[in-house]
C-alpha cells in the first residue's frame, strides 16, 4: 500500500492584517501615489498624523526612511524598504522602526482594476501572532490601515478630478 502525503502550505492568518478599499481612481494613478515622497507625504498614516522623510528611494532594495508625527505630538520613526514592485499592480515592503528592526513586518498591496476604479488590498504579515495582536491592541493597526486607504482614496480621487479639469 502507498501512502500519499498532500503537501501543506503554512498558514499565516493568525500573524495577518488585510484591509481593503475601493478607490474612485484608475489603476495607475492610485498605484503613483506611492512612487514620490511629494505623494506619500500627503495621504500617507492615519487622520492627524504628518510626515518627516529623511530620505526616500522608491526602487526594489530602496528605502524610504521617515518618522510620523502623531496628532498628540509623539514622533514615531518608520523605515521601509521596497522589496518587490510591479507598476501598477504590486508592492512588497518590509515596514518597521529601524533597518534592523526584529518586529519588522511585509507588507503587500496588490491593485486591481475595477473599470473606472481600483480595489487595493493591503496585506500585512507579521513575525508572530503575538506582534500583530500588539499592533492591533496597541497601535490600532487595523483602524490605522483603515484610515491610510482613506486618506490616500481621498488624495488620488482629488487628483483624478485635477487631471479631468
Amino acid at each position: 500500500m502507498t501512502e500519499t502525503r498532500q503537501a501543506t502550505q503554512p498558514t499565516t492568518s493568525d500573524r495577518e492584517i488585510v484591509v481593503s478599499r475601493l478607490i474612485d481612481a484608475r489603476q495607475e494613478l492610485v498605484f503613483e501615489a506611492f512612487t514620490e515622497v511629494e505623494h506619500l507625504s500627503r495621504w500617507w498614516g492615519p487622520k492627524g498624523f504628518t510626515i518627516t522623510t529623511r530620505s526616500f528611494e522608491f526602487r526594489e532594495g530602496g528605502v524610504w526612511d521617515f518618522v510620523m508625527h502623531g496628532p498628540d505630538g509623539t514622533d514615531y520613526p518608520e523605515w521601509i524598504t521596497w522589496i518587490e514592485l510591479v507598476p501598477p499592480k504590486r508592492i512588497t515592503l518590509l515596514h518597521g522602526t529601524s533597518r534592523d528592526d526584529p518586529k519588522a513586518f511585509e507588507s503587500t498591496l496588490d491593485f486591481t482594476s475595477h473599470g473606472a476604479a481600483t480595489r487595493i488590498v493591503m496585506r500585512s504579515v507579521f513575525p508572530t501572532p503575538q506582534l500583530r495582536d500588539q499592533a492591533v491592541l496597541e497601535y490600532h493597526a487595523i483602524e490605522g490601515g483603515e484610515q491610510t486607504l482613506g486618506n490616500l482614496a481621498a488624495y488620488v480621487v482629488e487628483a483624478a478630478q485635477k487631471e479631468d479639469r
